[in-house]
C-alpha cells in the first residue's frame, strides 16, 4: 500500500493535485497526519468532499472491520495540515456527529457508489471527518 500511495502522492504534486486516469468525481487531498505512537510524520492520498469551508474525509478503510491508522493519529494529534492542489492548508480535524454527518455520508454515497459499498461490507459506523481550516 505504501508503494501505491507514492505513487499518487507523486503524481498528485506533478500535476497540481490532479492524479491523470482518475475519475473526475475523484476528488484528491493529501492528509498529513504524524504516528500517535511513532512520532513519524505519515502523508496519505484521500477521496474529500467539500463542505463550506471545509472539507470531509472518510475512514472507510474500504469496509475493513476496522478504522484505517490514520484515523487513529488524527484523532490523537488533530491539528494538521493537508494538500490541495498546489497549496497547503493547515486544518482541525473534527468527526462529524449526527445530521451533519449523515448528510455529508448520504451525499458521498450518491456521488460515488464504492462508499455504499464500503458501508455494506462492515458493521462499523464509517467516521466521516470534517477538516476546518485554522
Amino acid at each position: 500500500m505504501a508503494d501505491f500511495n507514492s505513487k499518487i502522492i507523486e503524481e498528485f504534486r506533478s500535476n497540481d493535485g490532479q492524479v491523470p486516469g482518475w475519475d473526475g468525481k475523484w476528488q484528491l487531498l493529501l492528509l498529513h497526519h504524524v504516528g500517535a505512537k511513532s512520532g513519524t510524520e505519515r502523508i496519505n492520498p484521500l477521496v474529500f468532499q467539500d463542505v463550506g469551508d471545509s472539507y470531509a474525509i472518510f475512514a472507510s478503510k474500504g469496509g475493513a472491520p476496522e478504522n484505517p491508522d490514520w484515523f487513529h493519529n488524527l484523532m490523537a494529534q488533530p491539528e494538521t495540515k493537508i494538500e490541495l492542489g498546489d497549496k497547503t492548508v493547515e486544518v482541525t480535524a473534527r468527526v462529524a456527529e449526527g445530521a451533519e454527518r449523515d448528510n455529508i455520508w448520504e451525499r458521498q454515497k450518491a456521488t460515488l457508489e464504492n462508499f455504499a459499498e464500503y458501508e455494506a461490507k462492515t458493521d462499523r459506523q464509517i467516521p466521516v471527518i470534517v477538516l476546518d481550516p485554522r
